[in-house]
C-alpha cells in the first residue's frame, strides 16, 4: 500500500478517523516498526550521550505510534467490528515485541544511567530528571536485568497479558450486547419514566428494523444491560420479577460460553504473579505500588480501613432504614440485591421530593456543556468553542472543540463522543490522549484529548436529557481532559497525565465533580430544554440535600472493589490448586457488603478496570485521589465560593500547579504548592457526610 494513502502513516493534524480501515493496520504497523527500529538503533549507536541524542529520538518513536497505533486501540473502544478486532489482534504481538525491545535495550538503559550520573544532571529540569528516573524504573520493571530463559519467559508473559486484556474487553462487550429483556405487557412497564420508555422502544425498533411497530407509550420495549438503560430500569421497574431477571443477567455477564472471562481471570492473575517473581517481587501489587504515590500495600490498607470503619456503621443504618421503608410500603421479606436500587429511589423521592425524571429536562447535553465551559472560563481563564472546520470523526455523534487561552491563542482541542452505543462501543466513560503536547523545532504540538461517555442518547425530537450522575461523569472526564490539555510541560513523557502517578491521576477529574452542585454553575446549565426555565431553587436545595444520601453505602461498594483488587494482586496465589478469585471476592464482601453476593455472582468477569484497564492493584486510586480532590475543593470553599474574584484566583493557582505541571514533578510536591500543606482526609469525610464517624 502506498504510504501516502495510508491514514495511519500521517503524523500531522488530527488522526484520520473517517478514513482508517482494518486494511490499513498491517502495512502501517510494518512501516511504523521499521522506522522505530531505525531510530532506536541510531540512539543505541550514538557516539555522544546527551538529552538530545537519547531522549529526543525516543519522542519521535512515541509520535509514530501516536498516529500509527493508538488510533486503532481507540477505534476498538468506540467503533468495534470483527474485522477491526482481527486486524488489531494480528498486529498486537508485533507492537508488544518492539515495546519490549525498547524497554529492554541495554545500550539505551546504560545511556540513561550515564545521563543520571553525568555532571550535567543538576542542570536538567525537574521534568527531565523525572523522565529519566521513570524511564530507568520502567526498564527495570520490564526485565532489563533478566537474562536467558528468564527474559524469554518474561517476554512471553507480556505478550500473553496484552492478548488476554483485549479478549477480556471484547468478551464483556459481546456479553453485554447479547442480552436483552423484551417487555410487551403494559402492566409490566408500570412506573417506568418517559426517558426509559423512549430508550427501550428505540432499542426494540433498532433490533426489529421497524418491522414490528412500537411506541414509547404502548411498547413493546427492549431492556439492555448498558448503563443508561439498566440503571433506570432497576430504579423504576415495579415488577420485581423483571428486576430479578435483569440483575441476575447483569452480575453474570461474561461468565459463560462463548464469552466466559473466568479462565482469562485466572490466567491473567497467574501470569502477573509469575512476572512479579521473575522481577524479584513477592506480589504484583508490589510492582504496581513501586510506581504509585501510596508506595506500599500497607499505606493503601491504612486508608481503606479508615474509610471502612467510618462508613460501615452508617451504611448499616442506611440499610435498616431502607428495609423499614420498603416494609411500610408493601415489601414482604428481606431485601434482595434487585430491590435495593428500586426502594432507594422511592425513599429518595419521598425524602427529597424530587425524581431523576424531574431533573432530566433541566440537563440537556448542550446546556450542560455550556455551563461546563463557562465554569472553565471562570476558573482557568480558557474559552471553549466548537470547531467550525470539517473534522475527521468515527461516528456522526462525535463533536470536536477547540480551547483558547486568555490571549485568544489556540492551545488545545478535544473530541467528545457523548452517547451510549452498545452495539459497538464499550461501556463506561474515559479520557484518552489523542495528541500529546510537545515542543518541536517548528513550535508547540498542541494537545488533543478523547472524551468518551455513555450518556443517554437523544430520541426523536427530544435532545439528550441527562441524569445528574451523567452530568457528574461528564465533568469528571473533562477534568482528566483539562490536565491533558492545559499542561505547560514541553516533554511528551511528562506532559498532561503522562508520568503522573496513577493514584494521583483522578485528582482533577474528581475535583471537577464538586462544581456540579455549585449554585452559580448550576444556574448556567440547569435550564429546561423546552421552557427555558432555570432549575428552581427549591429543586436545587433538594438536590444539594440529597448529595450524601446513602453515601456510606456507595463508599462500601468502592472499598469492596478496591480491597478485592488489592487482595487478588497481593496475597492471592492464583497457581495454588483449588484457589478461586471468586472466593477472595466473597471473603472481602463479608467485610464490606451488607448483603452477601448471589451464588452466581461473577462480577469479576466484568471488572475490566483491573483485567483490561490500567487499574490492576490500583483501583484504590479512586479513593486515594478523592482525598486529594476533596481537599483541593476545600481550598475554594475556604476562599469563598460566592466570591468570584477569590474563586478565580484559586482556580488560576490550581491551573498553574495541578493542571499545568502534570507529570513533571511528584504529585505530592505539586499538591503542596497548591494547598500549602499535605492532604487531609477531613474534607472527604465531611463531603461524604461521614464526619460523625
Amino acid at each position: 500500500m502506498n504510504d501516502l494513502l495510508n491514514p495511519l502513516l500521517i503524523t500531522q493534524g488530527l488522526p484520520a478517523y473517517d478514513r482508517i480501515t482494518p486494511a490499513h493496520i498491517e502495512p502501517a504497523v510494518t512501516a511504523v516498526l521499521a522506522r522505530s527500529r531505525e531510530i532506536l538503533a541510531s540512539v543505541e549507536h550514538a557516539a555522544i550521550t546527551s538529552w538530545e541524542t537519547v531522549m529526543g529520538p525516543l519522542e519521535e518513536i512515541d509520535l509514530l505510534q501516536e498516529y500509527g497505533w493508538a488510533p486503532i486501540g481507540h477505534l476498538l473502544s468506540v467503533a468495534n467490528t470483527d474485522a477491526l478486532r482481527a486486524a488489531h489482534d494480528a498486529a498486537m504481538p508485533k507492537m508488544v515485541t518492539f515495546s519490549l525491545e525498547l524497554r529492554q535495550s541495554k545500550s539505551l538503559y546504560e545511556k540513561m544511567r550515564q545521563l543520571k550520573r553525568s555532571s550535567n544532571w543538576s542542570s536538567f529540569s525537574p521534568a527531565q530528571q523525572r523522565i529519566i528516573d521513570r524511564s530507568l524504573q520502567v526498564s527495570e520493571l520490564s526485565g532489563i536485568n533478566l537474562e536467558g530463559a528468564a527474559r524469554a519467559r518474561f517476554n512471553e508473559i507480556e505478550q500473553a497479558l496484552s492478548q488476554l486484556a483485549t479478549r477480556f474487553s471484547n468478551h464483556l462487550l459481546d456479553a453485554t450486547k447479547a442480552y436483552h429483556l423484551d417487555v410487551s405487557a403494559s402492566a409490566q412497564s408500570k412506573g417506568w419514566p418517559d426517558s426509559l420508555r423512549r430508550m427501550a422502544a428505540a432499542s426494540w425498533s433498532q433490533a426489529h428494523e421497524k418491522t414490528s411497530p412500537t411506541t414509547p407509550e404502548a411498547g413493546p420495549w427492549r431492556i439492555t444491560l448498558d448503563a443508561p438503560c439498566f440503571g433506570p430500569f432497576m430504579e423504576h421497574c415495579q415488577d420485581r420479577g423483571l428486576r430479578e431477571q435483569a440483575y441476575r443477567a447483569y452480575v453474570a455477564r461474561a461468565s459463560s460460553d462463548p464469552t466466559d472471562n473466568t479462565p482469562l481471570i485466572v490466567e491473567i492473575l497467574q501470569l502477573r504473579q509469575e512476572k512479579a517473581r521473575l522481577l524479584g517481587f513477592q506480589s504484583y501489587a508490589e510492582i504496581s505500588l513501586a510506581q504509585k504515590m501510596a508506595g506500599s500495600v500497607e499505606a493503601v490498607a491504612l486508608l481503606q480501613e479508615q474509610l471502612l470503619s467510618a462508613a460501615m456503621p452508617i451504611a448499616r443504618r442506611e440499610l435498616d432504614e431502607l428495609a423499614a421503608y420498603a416494609e411500610q410500603h408493601g415489601h414482604v421479606g428481606p431485601l434482595a440485591h434487585w430491590d435495593i436500587g428500586f426502594w432507594a429511589e422511592r425513599l429518595r423521592e419521598e425524602r427529597y421530593a424530587f425524581t431523576d425524571e424531574q431533573l432530566r429536562p433541566y440537563f440537556s447535553l448542550d446546556r450542560v456543556l455550556a455551563g461546563l465551559f463557562s465554569l472553565s472560563h471562570r476558573l482557568f481563564g480558557i474559552t471553549v468553542k466548537p470547531a467550525t472546520a470539517s473534522i475527521p470523526r468515527w461516528h456522526s455523534d462525535v463533536r470536536y472543540y477547540s480551547i483558547f487561552d486568555e490571549a485568544g491563542a489556540l492551545i488545545a482541542g478535544f473530541f467528545l463522543d457523548p452517547y451510549s452505543r452498545p452495539e459497538n462501543k464499550r461501556g463506561g466513560a474515559w479520557m484518552n490522549d489523542c495528541i500529546q503536547r510537545s515542543l518541536t523545532p517548528h513550535g508547540v504540538r498542541q494537545p488533543v484529548a478523547h472524551l468518551v461517555c455513555n450518556g443517554t442518547p437523544p430520541t426523536g425530537d427530544i435532545p439528550s436529557l441527562m441524569t445528574f450522575r451523567e452530568v457528574e461523569t461528564l465533568f469528571h472526564e473533562f477534568g482528566h481532559g483539562l490536565q491533558h490539555m492545559l499542561t505547560t510541560v514541553g516533554y511528551r513523557d511528562a506532559a498532561g497525565i503522562a508520568g503522573v502517578e496513577w493514584d494521583a491521576v483522578e485528582l482533577p477529574s474528581q475535583f471537577m465533580e464538586n462544581w456540579c452542585l455549585h449554585r452559580p454553575t448550576l444556574a448556567g446549565m440547569a435550564i429546561h430544554y423546552a421552557t427555558g426555565e432555570v432549575l428552581p431553587n427549591v429543586l436545587y436545595e433538594k438536590l444539594r440535600a440529597a448529595k450524601t444520601y446513602r453515601a456510606a453505602s456507595a463508599m462500601l461498594r468502592q472499598l469492596q472493589f478496591g480491597m478485592t483488587d488489592m487482595a487478588l494482586h497481593d496475597s492471592f496465589d492464583a497457581a495454588q490448586a483449588g484457589s478461586s478469585p471468586f472466593e477472595i471476592e466473597r471473603q472481602i464482601a463479608t467485610r464490606t457488603s451488607l448483603l452477601p453476593p448471589l451464588p452466581e455472582n461473577r462480577f469479576l468477569c466484568a471488572f475490566s478496570h483491573i483485567f483490561a484497564g490500567g487499574y490492576c492493584a490500583g483501583y484504590y486510586s479512586y479513593k486515594w485521589a478523592e482525598v486529594l480532590s476533596a481537599d483541593a475543593f476545600a481550598a475554594f470553599e475556604e476562599a469563598g465560593l460566592d466570591d468570584a474574584a477569590a474563586v478565580a484566583r484559586t482556580g488560576r493557582r490550581f491551573r498553574d500547579t495541578v493542571l499545568a505541571q502534570g507529570g513533571s514533578r511528584h504529585p505530592m510536591a505539586i499538591f503542596r504548592d497548591f494547598r500549602g500543606r499535605d492532604p487531609n482526609p477531613a474534607a472527604l469525610l465531611r463531603h461524604s457526610g461521614l464526619q460523625e464517624a
